[in-house]
């Protein structure tokens, strides 16, 4: 397997004991940042066949406006067609001010009945593993 893509405001890593990608943005990102790394997320995604995810914003904050309904929409297709018999799961690591925030938004972005893909906001990484592992 080769190494994950290096990029200086995201880490990218896989723990297959766990069955989990981990995101851990090291920085603030801009709008283009934000998207490109997602989709070099997607394709170790793909290599790995990993449906479950991490995403650690807890250096980085939180993404516009724009890039969120990007991610819920356009992302989500994405990741939905490239990993079609997995389970795919979400998990948002934030500080608890950001998980304030980000809670509302989903609830008021996310409104789409059909999709199968989770999304669930946390402020302790154990708990956000445990979902992802476990529902």
């Amino acid at each position: 397997m080769p190494a994950p893509p290096t990029l200086d405001y995201l880490r990218l890593s896989y723990r297959p004991d766990l069955q989990l990608l981990f995101l851990r943005w090291t920085r603030p990102a801009t709008s283009q940042e934000h998207r490109e790394g997602y989709q070099t997320a997607l394709e170790l995604a793909r290599q790995e066949q990993a449906g479950r995810w991490l995403i650690d914003l807890r250096s980085r904050g939180l993404a516009d406006l724009a890039d969120l309904h990007w991610v819920l929409e356009d992302f989500r297709a994405a990741f939905e067609a490239a990993l079609p018999g997995t389970t795919r799961r979400i998990a948002y690591l934030t500080t608890p001010y950001h998980a304030d925030i980000l809670r509302p938004r989903l609830t008021e972005f996310d409104h789409d009945p059909n999709n199968s893909t989770r999304l669930q906001v946390f402020t302790e990484e154990l708990p956000a593993q445990q979902w992802l592992q476990h529902g």
